[in-house]
């Protein structure tokens, strides 16, 4: 299916979303808080289940940080983007890691990286910092390297 074909199925489910078509993939961005059940109804969606998150990551934009969400069908190959802005002064989204099992190793990356605290997690603690590093978030863009003196 055409990115056009595909962005006017998503749309008719999804009415709060922007879409975007110029990158490789469709890009949807929603509200945070309604993150949950978008990623709930993309997982059944009939037709084309997203069953499939190969990828899940954090954008800091300095003044906001977005979360981005890589989903696929199997079935039909369809890729979506799902991108939802973040404050960045208390950054929570719920976490999907019972929809996705994938997203609950990633999220702890996130956590420990970006500092965004996923709701409702099963297990959000440090993955590969070292005790001590709770809350430092390295890669923020203001995060300030001691050793390396780098500010950005």
């Amino acid at each position: 299916m055409s990115k056009e074909e595909f962005k006017e199925k998503l749309a008719v489910t999804f009415t709060s979303a922007a879409f975007d078509e110029s990158g490789q993939w469709l890009n949807m961005t929603v509200p945070a808080a309604e993150w949950l059940n978008v990623a709930s109804d993309l997982r059944v969606l009939e037709g084309a289940p997203f069953d499939y998150m190969f990828c899940l990551t954090c954008v800091d934009w300095k003044t906001k940080l977005t979360m981005v969400y890589h989903l696929e069908c199997m079935q039909t190959k369809d890729i979506v983007v799902v991108k939802a802005d973040l404050d960045r002064n208390n950054p929570e989204i719920e976490s999907v890691s019972y929809i996705w099992r994938t997203a609950e190793f990633h999220e702890r990356e996130v956590y420990e990286l970006f500092g965004v605290k996923f709701l409702n997690h099963p297990d959000l603690r440090l993955l590969i910092l070292p005790e001590g590093w709770e809350g430092r978030n390295p890669m923020r863009k203001d995060f300030e390297d001691p050793v390396n003196m780098i500010k950005l």
